[in-house]
Protein backbone atom coordinates (compact mmCIF):
# COMPACT_ATOMS: atom_id res chain seq x y z
CA UNK A 1 0.00 0.00 0.00
CA UNK A 2 0.99 4.00 -0.15
CA UNK A 3 0.86 5.47 3.05
CA UNK A 4 0.86 9.44 2.64
CA UNK A 5 2.61 10.21 5.80
CA UNK A 6 2.07 13.90 7.40
CA UNK A 7 4.55 14.73 9.89
CA UNK A 8 5.34 18.55 10.47
CA UNK A 9 8.11 18.33 11.89
CA UNK A 10 9.86 15.05 10.25
CA UNK A 11 13.72 14.81 11.50
CA UNK A 12 16.37 11.98 10.39
CA UNK A 13 18.90 10.65 13.13
CA UNK A 14 20.99 13.01 11.07
CA UNK A 15 19.34 15.83 12.99
CA UNK A 16 18.52 16.83 16.10
CA UNK A 17 14.94 15.82 16.90
CA UNK A 18 12.46 12.95 17.44
CA UNK A 19 12.76 10.14 14.71
CA UNK A 20 10.00 7.83 15.54
CA UNK A 21 8.26 9.03 11.57
CA UNK A 22 11.73 8.74 10.05
CA UNK A 23 11.82 4.70 11.66
CA UNK A 24 8.31 3.80 10.98
CA UNK A 25 8.65 4.82 7.77
CA UNK A 26 11.72 3.03 6.95
CA UNK A 27 9.58 -0.08 8.60
CA UNK A 28 6.86 0.24 6.58
CA UNK A 29 9.15 0.28 3.54
CA UNK A 30 10.83 -2.89 4.97
CA UNK A 31 7.51 -4.64 4.52
CA UNK A 32 6.83 -3.90 0.91
CA UNK A 33 4.73 -0.86 1.11
CA UNK A 34 5.01 2.72 -0.08
CA UNK A 35 6.14 6.12 2.06
CA UNK A 36 5.44 9.43 1.01
CA UNK A 37 6.31 12.11 4.14
CA UNK A 38 4.74 15.88 4.41
CA UNK A 39 6.28 18.02 6.42
CA UNK A 40 8.03 21.71 6.55
CA UNK A 41 11.68 23.23 6.64
CA UNK A 42 13.53 22.09 10.04
CA UNK A 43 16.43 23.68 11.13
CA UNK A 44 17.69 21.37 13.42
CA UNK A 45 17.68 18.63 10.38
CA UNK A 46 18.16 19.99 7.04
CA UNK A 47 17.05 17.40 4.67
CA UNK A 48 19.25 16.97 1.91
CA UNK A 49 16.60 17.19 -0.87
CA UNK A 50 16.69 19.27 -4.20
CA UNK A 51 15.81 22.23 -5.37
CA UNK A 52 16.50 26.11 -4.76
CA UNK A 53 16.19 26.90 -0.81
CA UNK A 54 13.47 29.03 -1.46
CA UNK A 55 11.27 27.03 -3.27
CA UNK A 56 7.90 26.70 -2.10
CA UNK A 57 7.41 23.43 -2.42
CA UNK A 58 10.87 20.59 -2.77
CA UNK A 59 10.33 16.98 -3.15
CA UNK A 60 13.63 14.49 -2.66
CA UNK A 61 14.05 11.42 -1.46
CA UNK A 62 15.61 10.31 1.83
CA UNK A 63 16.83 7.21 2.53
CA UNK A 64 14.28 5.15 0.41
CA UNK A 65 11.37 7.95 1.61
CA UNK A 66 9.91 10.01 -0.51
CA UNK A 67 9.95 13.49 0.98
CA UNK A 68 7.33 16.56 0.02
CA UNK A 69 9.05 19.72 2.08
CA UNK A 70 6.66 22.61 2.43
CA UNK A 71 8.98 26.47 3.22
CA UNK A 72 7.11 27.02 6.13
CA UNK A 73 10.22 27.53 8.79
CA UNK A 74 8.94 27.12 12.26
CA UNK A 75 10.30 27.67 15.65
CA UNK A 76 9.33 27.64 19.33
CA UNK A 77 10.71 31.43 19.79
CA UNK A 78 7.89 32.88 17.79
CA UNK A 79 4.68 34.49 19.15
CA UNK A 80 1.58 31.67 19.24
CA UNK A 81 -0.73 33.54 16.28
CA UNK A 82 2.51 33.13 14.43
CA UNK A 83 2.81 29.46 15.27
CA UNK A 84 -0.77 28.99 14.15
CA UNK A 85 -0.88 30.51 11.12
CA UNK A 86 2.01 28.09 10.27
CA UNK A 87 -0.25 25.32 11.38
CA UNK A 88 -2.88 26.12 9.24
CA UNK A 89 -1.30 27.15 6.26
CA UNK A 90 0.63 23.07 6.90
CA UNK A 91 -2.81 22.28 7.18
CA UNK A 92 -3.65 23.95 4.04
CA UNK A 93 -1.08 23.28 1.89
CA UNK A 94 -1.52 19.68 3.11
CA UNK A 95 -5.05 19.14 2.05
CA UNK A 96 -4.11 19.91 -1.83
CA UNK A 97 -1.84 16.63 -1.62
CA UNK A 98 -4.83 14.76 0.47
CA UNK A 99 -7.71 15.79 -1.87
CA UNK A 100 -5.12 15.13 -4.98
CA UNK A 101 -2.90 12.90 -4.69
CA UNK A 102 -2.94 9.03 -5.11
CA UNK A 103 -2.24 7.02 -1.98
CA UNK A 104 -4.22 4.10 -0.10
CA UNK A 105 -4.18 5.11 3.44
CA UNK A 106 -3.51 8.48 4.75
CA UNK A 107 -1.66 8.79 8.39
CA UNK A 108 -1.12 11.94 10.27
CA UNK A 109 0.92 12.76 13.30
CA UNK A 110 0.17 15.44 15.92
CA UNK A 111 0.99 17.83 16.94
CA UNK A 112 -0.19 20.59 16.02
CA UNK A 113 -3.94 19.01 16.27
CA UNK A 114 -4.19 20.83 12.29
CA UNK A 115 -2.24 18.02 10.95
CA UNK A 116 -5.45 16.03 11.36
CA UNK A 117 -7.25 18.57 8.72
CA UNK A 118 -5.76 16.55 5.76
CA UNK A 119 -7.03 13.45 6.84
CA UNK A 120 -10.51 14.62 7.86
CA UNK A 121 -10.97 16.57 4.24
CA UNK A 122 -9.63 13.04 2.66
CA UNK A 123 -12.23 10.73 4.61
CA UNK A 124 -14.97 12.95 4.10
CA UNK A 125 -15.08 13.69 0.06
CA UNK A 126 -12.67 10.69 -0.49
CA UNK A 127 -13.44 8.13 1.31
CA UNK A 128 -9.86 7.33 2.20
CA UNK A 129 -8.99 5.44 5.20
CA UNK A 130 -7.72 8.23 7.59
CA UNK A 131 -5.26 7.26 10.56
CA UNK A 132 -4.47 9.56 13.19
CA UNK A 133 -2.06 9.63 15.57
CA UNK A 134 -2.37 11.42 18.60
CA UNK A 135 1.14 12.71 20.36
CA UNK A 136 -1.08 15.44 23.05
CA UNK A 137 -4.09 15.66 23.93
CA UNK A 138 -5.53 19.43 22.52
CA UNK A 139 -7.27 21.19 23.59
CA UNK A 140 -6.81 19.78 27.41
CA UNK A 141 -3.20 20.16 27.43
CA UNK A 142 -2.55 23.79 26.12
CA UNK A 143 -5.73 24.72 28.80
CA UNK A 144 -4.44 23.14 31.44
CA UNK A 145 -1.06 25.19 31.10
CA UNK A 146 -3.06 28.47 30.45
CA UNK A 147 -1.19 28.77 27.33
CA UNK A 148 -4.51 29.34 24.92
CA UNK A 149 -7.08 30.85 27.69
CA UNK A 150 -9.52 32.45 24.41
CA UNK A 151 -12.66 30.62 25.06
CA UNK A 152 -13.39 31.31 20.58
CA UNK A 153 -10.20 29.39 20.20
CA UNK A 154 -10.69 26.47 22.97
CA UNK A 155 -14.08 26.28 21.19
CA UNK A 156 -12.79 25.84 17.29
CA UNK A 157 -9.75 23.32 18.71
CA UNK A 158 -12.33 20.88 20.92
CA UNK A 159 -14.45 21.14 17.49
CA UNK A 160 -11.39 19.90 15.47
CA UNK A 161 -10.65 17.22 18.11
CA UNK A 162 -13.77 16.21 17.80
CA UNK A 163 -14.19 15.73 14.54
CA UNK A 164 -10.58 14.17 14.15
CA UNK A 165 -11.45 11.42 16.04
CA UNK A 166 -14.94 10.94 14.59
CA UNK A 167 -13.44 10.77 11.17
CA UNK A 168 -11.11 8.82 11.59
CA UNK A 169 -10.17 5.11 10.56
CA UNK A 170 -8.75 4.21 13.39
CA UNK A 171 -6.30 6.49 16.24
CA UNK A 172 -3.04 5.60 17.54
CA UNK A 173 -2.16 7.02 21.12
CA UNK A 174 1.65 7.57 22.38
CA UNK A 175 0.39 7.40 25.88
CA UNK A 176 -2.35 5.57 28.23
CA UNK A 177 -3.66 8.62 29.23
CA UNK A 178 -4.26 9.94 25.32
CA UNK A 179 -5.79 6.65 24.46
CA UNK A 180 -8.53 6.93 27.02
CA UNK A 181 -8.91 10.74 25.58
CA UNK A 182 -9.32 9.34 22.35
CA UNK A 183 -11.88 6.80 23.24
CA UNK A 184 -14.08 9.38 25.73
CA UNK A 185 -14.34 11.98 22.65
CA UNK A 186 -14.18 9.51 19.94
CA UNK A 187 -16.91 7.09 18.39
CA UNK A 188 -17.67 3.97 20.44
CA UNK A 189 -16.52 1.69 17.47
CA UNK A 190 -13.25 3.82 17.30
CA UNK A 191 -10.05 1.53 17.23
CA UNK A 192 -7.33 2.99 19.19
CA UNK A 193 -3.82 1.47 19.61
CA UNK A 194 -1.09 2.87 22.67
CA UNK A 195 1.97 2.71 21.02
CA UNK A 196 4.39 5.23 23.32
CA UNK A 197 7.77 6.47 21.95
CA UNK A 198 10.19 4.17 21.45
CA UNK A 199 14.45 3.18 22.59
CA UNK A 200 17.06 3.39 19.48
CA UNK A 201 19.18 0.44 20.94
CA UNK A 202 21.30 1.28 18.08
CA UNK A 203 21.62 4.55 18.23
CA UNK A 204 21.99 4.80 22.00
CA UNK A 205 24.22 2.42 24.32
CA UNK A 206 25.82 2.30 27.78
CA UNK A 207 28.60 4.05 27.59
CA UNK A 208 31.83 4.52 30.30
CA UNK A 209 32.02 8.05 32.73
CA UNK A 210 35.90 8.21 32.29
CA UNK A 211 35.01 9.22 28.58
CA UNK A 212 32.83 12.15 29.36
CA UNK A 213 34.06 14.98 27.94
CA UNK A 214 32.48 18.02 29.34
CA UNK A 215 34.85 21.10 30.81
CA UNK A 216 34.72 21.71 34.48
CA UNK A 217 33.66 18.10 34.90
CA UNK A 218 36.18 16.12 37.04
CA UNK A 219 36.64 12.23 37.44
CA UNK A 220 34.34 11.60 40.50
CA UNK A 221 31.79 14.69 39.61
CA UNK A 222 28.14 12.97 39.57
CA UNK A 223 26.91 14.34 36.05
CA UNK A 224 23.01 14.37 35.29
CA UNK A 225 21.53 15.08 31.95
CA UNK A 226 18.19 16.61 30.49
CA UNK A 227 18.59 16.55 27.12
CA UNK A 228 14.92 18.44 24.86
CA UNK A 229 13.20 21.43 24.22
CA UNK A 230 13.93 24.17 26.85
CA UNK A 231 9.71 25.06 26.83
CA UNK A 232 7.50 26.31 29.38
CA UNK A 233 5.74 22.87 29.24
CA UNK A 234 9.27 21.41 30.47
CA UNK A 235 9.61 23.27 33.96
CA UNK A 236 13.04 23.48 33.69
CA UNK A 237 12.95 25.73 37.23
CA UNK A 238 12.63 22.96 39.44
CA UNK A 239 15.90 21.81 38.40
CA UNK A 240 17.62 24.88 38.93
CA UNK A 241 15.37 24.98 42.50
CA UNK A 242 17.40 21.82 43.07
CA UNK A 243 20.70 23.22 41.55
CA UNK A 244 20.24 26.09 44.15
CA UNK A 245 19.84 23.34 47.03
CA UNK A 246 22.60 21.67 46.32
CA UNK A 247 24.70 24.43 46.80
CA UNK A 248 23.38 25.29 49.84
CA UNK A 249 24.35 21.49 51.01
CA UNK A 250 28.08 22.45 49.25
CA UNK A 251 27.68 19.19 47.10
CA UNK A 252 30.11 21.03 44.20
CA UNK A 253 30.14 17.50 42.98
CA UNK A 254 26.94 17.70 41.50
CA UNK A 255 26.81 19.07 38.33
CA UNK A 256 23.52 19.47 36.15
CA UNK A 257 23.59 19.69 32.24
CA UNK A 258 20.83 20.70 30.14
CA UNK A 259 21.48 20.12 25.58
CA UNK A 260 18.89 21.81 23.77
CA UNK A 261 17.11 24.64 22.86
CA UNK A 262 13.74 26.60 23.41
CA UNK A 263 11.73 29.56 24.60
CA UNK A 264 13.02 29.53 27.94
CA UNK A 265 16.38 28.40 27.67
CA UNK A 266 17.82 32.38 27.59
CA UNK A 267 16.18 32.95 31.18
CA UNK A 268 16.90 29.88 32.23
CA UNK A 269 20.94 30.58 31.70
CA UNK A 270 20.09 34.55 32.93
CA UNK A 271 18.65 32.67 36.11
CA UNK A 272 22.04 30.39 36.83
CA UNK A 273 24.56 33.66 36.26
CA UNK A 274 22.37 35.79 38.46
CA UNK A 275 22.13 32.97 41.61
CA UNK A 276 25.60 32.20 40.62
CA UNK A 277 24.53 28.02 39.95
CA UNK A 278 27.69 27.39 38.66
CA UNK A 279 26.74 23.78 38.77
CA UNK A 280 24.72 24.09 35.61
CA UNK A 281 25.57 23.55 32.74
CA UNK A 282 24.32 24.54 28.56
CA UNK A 283 24.44 23.40 25.24
CA UNK A 284 22.96 23.57 22.30
CA UNK A 285 20.68 20.66 19.83
CA UNK A 286 23.18 17.92 18.41
CA UNK A 287 22.71 14.98 15.94
CA UNK A 288 21.36 11.80 17.51
CA UNK A 289 24.75 10.67 17.12
CA UNK A 290 26.45 12.60 18.36
CA UNK A 291 23.82 13.29 21.26
CA UNK A 292 24.40 9.75 22.53
CA UNK A 293 28.78 10.24 22.69
CA UNK A 294 28.06 12.61 25.39
CA UNK A 295 25.14 10.97 27.62
CA UNK A 296 26.16 7.43 27.30
CA UNK A 297 28.58 8.47 29.60
CA UNK A 298 26.78 10.77 31.73
CA UNK A 299 25.69 9.03 35.86
CA UNK A 300 21.72 10.13 35.16
CA UNK A 301 19.15 11.29 33.04
CA UNK A 302 16.19 13.97 34.00
CA UNK A 303 13.01 13.43 33.23
CA UNK A 304 11.23 16.69 33.92
CA UNK A 305 8.03 18.21 33.04
CA UNK A 306 5.82 21.31 34.53
CA UNK A 307 3.20 19.82 37.51
CA UNK A 308 0.24 19.30 34.89
CA UNK A 309 -1.67 16.59 36.01
CA UNK A 310 -3.06 16.23 32.27
CA UNK A 311 0.85 15.62 31.34
CA UNK A 312 0.47 12.49 34.04
CA UNK A 313 -0.53 10.07 31.40
CA UNK A 314 -0.45 12.16 28.68
CA UNK A 315 2.62 12.19 27.03
CA UNK A 316 5.57 10.08 26.02
CA UNK A 317 8.49 11.95 25.90
CA UNK A 318 11.04 10.94 23.37
CA UNK A 319 14.17 11.94 26.18
CA UNK A 320 12.91 8.72 28.38
CA UNK A 321 13.46 6.20 25.90
CA UNK A 322 17.11 7.70 24.66
CA UNK A 323 18.30 8.11 28.85
CA UNK A 324 17.23 4.22 29.00
CA UNK A 325 18.62 3.08 25.69
CA UNK A 326 21.80 4.78 27.00
CA UNK A 327 21.51 2.97 30.28
CA UNK A 328 20.69 5.95 32.04
CA UNK A 329 18.68 5.75 35.87
CA UNK A 330 16.04 8.12 35.42
CA UNK A 331 15.03 10.80 37.91
CA UNK A 332 11.72 11.61 37.20
CA UNK A 333 9.75 15.17 38.98
CA UNK A 334 6.16 13.85 38.24
CA UNK A 335 3.59 11.22 39.26
CA UNK A 336 2.03 8.89 35.88
CA UNK A 337 2.76 6.25 34.05
CA UNK A 338 6.21 6.94 33.84
CA UNK A 339 7.00 7.30 37.63
CA UNK A 340 5.21 4.57 37.75
CA UNK A 341 7.13 2.25 35.19
CA UNK A 342 10.16 3.66 37.28
CA UNK A 343 9.45 2.34 40.32
CA UNK A 344 8.19 -1.01 39.26
CA UNK A 345 11.14 -1.26 37.01
CA UNK A 346 13.65 0.01 39.95
CA UNK A 347 15.58 2.01 37.18
CA UNK A 348 15.61 5.40 38.66
CA UNK A 349 14.16 7.39 41.33
CA UNK A 350 10.66 9.25 41.24
CA UNK A 351 9.86 12.50 43.11
CA UNK A 352 7.01 14.78 44.10
CA UNK A 353 6.82 17.74 41.95
CA UNK A 354 8.10 21.32 43.13
CA UNK A 355 10.17 19.77 46.12
CA UNK A 356 13.46 21.12 45.68
CA UNK A 357 14.99 18.60 48.49
CA UNK A 358 13.80 15.86 47.23
CA UNK A 359 15.41 16.26 44.00
CA UNK A 360 18.39 17.24 45.67
CA UNK A 361 17.93 14.16 47.80
CA UNK A 362 17.47 12.17 44.81
CA UNK A 363 20.72 13.40 42.78
CA UNK A 364 23.00 12.72 46.09
CA UNK A 365 21.64 9.55 46.50
CA UNK A 366 22.75 8.31 42.99
CA UNK A 367 25.96 10.01 43.57
CA UNK A 368 26.69 8.69 46.64
CA UNK A 369 26.00 5.08 45.88
CA UNK A 370 27.85 3.88 42.80
CA UNK A 371 26.59 -0.08 43.16
CA UNK A 372 22.64 1.53 43.30
CA UNK A 373 23.72 3.45 40.06
CA UNK A 374 24.92 0.63 38.73
CA UNK A 375 21.78 -1.89 39.42
CA UNK A 376 19.39 1.24 37.67
CA UNK A 377 21.68 1.76 34.88
CA UNK A 378 21.37 -2.37 33.71
CA UNK A 379 17.42 -1.98 34.69
CA UNK A 380 16.89 0.88 32.76
CA UNK A 381 19.50 -0.81 29.46
CA UNK A 382 16.92 -4.09 30.48
CA UNK A 383 13.29 -2.25 30.03
CA UNK A 384 14.72 -0.21 26.80
CA UNK A 385 15.63 -3.70 25.36
CA UNK A 386 12.52 -5.83 26.85
CA UNK A 387 9.64 -3.72 26.25
CA UNK A 388 10.28 -0.65 24.54
CA UNK A 389 12.72 -1.42 21.73
CA UNK A 390 12.40 0.84 18.05
CA UNK A 391 11.83 -2.60 16.53
CA UNK A 392 9.25 -3.82 18.35
CA UNK A 393 7.14 -0.77 18.65
CA UNK A 394 7.97 -0.37 14.57
CA UNK A 395 6.50 -3.91 14.12
CA UNK A 396 3.48 -3.59 16.13
CA UNK A 397 2.65 -0.24 14.53
CA UNK A 398 3.22 -1.53 11.02
CA UNK A 399 0.82 -4.37 12.15
CA UNK A 400 -1.94 -2.25 13.37
CA UNK A 401 -1.75 0.18 10.17
CA UNK A 402 -1.95 -3.00 7.93
CA UNK A 403 -5.06 -4.83 10.09
CA UNK A 404 -6.68 -1.16 9.53
CA UNK A 405 -6.48 -1.23 5.67
CA UNK A 406 -7.83 -4.25 5.87
CA UNK A 407 -10.38 -3.65 8.15
CA UNK A 408 -9.58 -6.74 10.74
CA UNK A 409 -8.45 -4.29 13.62
CA UNK A 410 -11.29 -4.86 16.36
CA UNK A 411 -12.64 -1.72 18.06
CA UNK A 412 -11.66 -0.97 21.72
CA UNK A 413 -8.50 0.53 23.19
CA UNK A 414 -5.26 -1.46 22.91
CA UNK A 415 -2.53 -1.54 25.19
CA UNK A 416 1.28 -1.60 23.64
CA UNK A 417 2.44 -4.35 25.23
Amino acid sequence: MHVLYFHQYFNTPRGAGGIRSYEFARRLMARGHKVTVVCVIDDTDPLDIPGAADAPVRRGNIDGIEVIQFRLAYSNYQSLPRRALIFLRYAARGAGLALKSDYDVLFATSTPLTAGIPGILARVLRGKPFVFEVRDLWPELPKAMGVVTNPIVLGAMSCLEWMSYRCASACVALAPGIGEGIARRGRKSLPIAVIPNAADLDLFSPGRRENLKLDGAGPKDFVAVFTGAHGLANGLDAVLDAAAELKKRGRRDVLLLFIGDGKMKPMLVARTKREGLDNCRFMGLMPKQQLNELIQCADAGMQILANVPAFYYGTSPNKFFDYLAAGLPVINNYPGWLADLIKANNCGIAVPPNDAGAFADALCRLADNRGLRDEMAANARKLAETQFSRAKMADKFVDWLESVCARRTPAGLQSFK
